[in-house]
């Protein structure tokens, strides 16, 4: 029997509204005041005869952020660096046969290097991502295996898992569906198709894509799928993930579920470096961006309002202070 797994490594957090709806309508049609529960998993998949896991979280030793009333998504406060987090479930870096990348964003892909014999899929259109420089167990993935349900292209994992191009969020987005043949379930593990549950039954897009028509598309062509299929939605960026697997709750989008309220949220003195909400990326004042011209000593605040985060091309108003 196929077993999934939530590697739980931050609590805590929270997305505002106009972060999470915010894609097509524009950030300002939504109320800033709206936060939904935020954190951050990944997610581990044992087949009984492989362990499969489904990104690789956070760089170990990734500063926190610090937000305040201007943060538009705070990921919560650390319960254990991703490997602890691994560890803590009973598995060990050794047993993991493959990794299947969902996109190249640091809080999914920034374990990789602690996985070296695994084989490690992504979609073609994302293997040469600077992310992932340097990796030698890359597999690059063209889905030959046709049409998944209403999905037009897959890629066959294992008996009851597969990959499938979700592009949108980034140019190499994909998806992982596990099929659970005794209950009649499908797990749906998503990459940032939404960042909180809310907006899948909302039918909104979030602020963070890098082709917007495929992001409409891909979260098109999920609604659809789990309007036809029992499935379980699996989420990285909200709490609702672990939830929903603990309670194999099944998505009716006619009817969508309570919101829970965000709990009291913890504000920390700040370092001075700051992290782009978007793919992790740390800007550090003394170290400052050899690659835009920014002198070591550079503080953050007097970075030049076209500076973009170095490794996904966001804007300063992505970053927030750690």
């Amino acid at each position: 029997m196929v077993k999934i797994l939530p590697v739980i490594y931050r609590e805590g957090g929270f997305a505002t509204q106009p972060f999470a709806f915010g894609g097509e309508e524009g950030p300002a049609a939504f109320d800033a005041s709206v936060r939904y529960r935020s954190g951050l998993q990944n997610y581990l998949i044992d087949t009984g005869d492989e362990v499969i896991l489904v990104d690789t979280g956070l760089p170990a030793g990734t500063p926190e952020e610090s937000p305040d009333e201007t943060t538009l998504i705070y990921t919560g406060h650390d319960v254990a660096p991703y490997m602890d987090a691994l560890a803590a479930l009973g598995y060990s870096p050794e047993q993991v046969t493959k990794v299947l990348l969902t996109h190249k964003h640091a809080d999914h892909s920034g374990e990789l290097k602690s996985f070296p014999n695994a084989q490690v899929w992504v979609n073609e259109h994302e293997a040469d991502a600077d992310e992932l420089a340097g990796l030698q167990n890359l597999v690059p993935i063209s889905f030959i295996d046709g049409a998944y349900k209403n999905f037009p292209e897959s890629q066959k994992v294992a008996d009851g898992v597969w990959f499938i191009r979700a592009e949108g969020h980034t140019k190499g987005n994909a998806i992982v569906i596990v099929e659970d043949a005794e209950e009649g379930l499908f797990y749906l593990i998503h990459g940032d198709v939404t960042y909180v549950d809310e907006a899948l039954y909302a039918n909104k897009l979030s602020v963070v894509f890098e082709d917007l028509p495929a992001a409409r598309e891909t979260m098109d062509r999920v609604r659809e799928f789990v309007a036809k299929n029992p499935t379980v939605y699996l989420s990285t960026h909200t709490p609702q993930g672990p939830e929903n697997l603990a309670a194999k709750r099944v998505v009716d989008l006619a009817n969508p579920p309570e919101t829970i309220p965000v709990g009291e949220i913890t504000f920390k003195t700040r370092t001075g470096k700051y992290v782009c909400s978007v793919c992790g990326y740390v800007y550090d004042p003394e170290a400052g961006d050899a690659s835009q011209g920014v002198a070591a000593g550079t503080p953050f605040e007097e970075l030049p309002d076209d500076w973009r985060c170095p490794r996904c091309k966001q804007p300063k108003t992505k970053f927030n202070p750690a």
